[in-house]
């Protein structure tokens, strides 16, 4: 099995952000060692995958409201990369529920990617240009 480990280019260089962010992945690899114990229980997936879901939705709202109320000029792409990795746990929450997904290959192949270019492009750039609030 495939875990998403942190690396030292998903830094942003705001500690705060950077301790999010590491939560999210830890989320992510506890999902995972769950479908691989017990021949990953549903339920227990389910509910992992929820709660991957609200703890990534609630930091991505803080992280909006931040770029809102500092008129960052990059709101807007940045936002829509937010939905776009919403959608993708929502449409992995419902394959999973229907029992059409091999869930650990879909969290690694995709989740990890998107951290990947997510921390290092677009979070990097919008902390650096001192729109924290921290």
């Amino acid at each position: 099995m495939t875990y998403i480990e942190w690396r030292p280019s998903f830094a942003t260089g705001i500690p705060d952000v950077d301790h999010e962010h590491q939560e999210m992945i830890a989320w992510i690899n506890r999902t995972l060692t769950a479908c691989s114990q017990a021949g990953g229980a549903k339920d227990a997936v389910t509910d992992l995958l929820g709660e991957i879901y609200a703890r990534i939705s609630a930091h991505f709202a803080l992280e909006e409201h931040v770029m809102k109320s500092r008129r960052y000029d990059q709101f807007a792409e940045h936002k829509l990369d937010h939905e776009r990795l919403l959608d993708e746990i929502r449409d992995m929450m419902d394959e999973h529920e229907a029992g059409s997904l091999v869930i650990e290959e879909r969290l690694a192949s995709r989740l990890a990617p998107w951290f990947g270019e997510h921390f290092r492009l677009q979070d990097a750039s919008f902390h650096n240009a001192g729109l924290s609030g921290s």
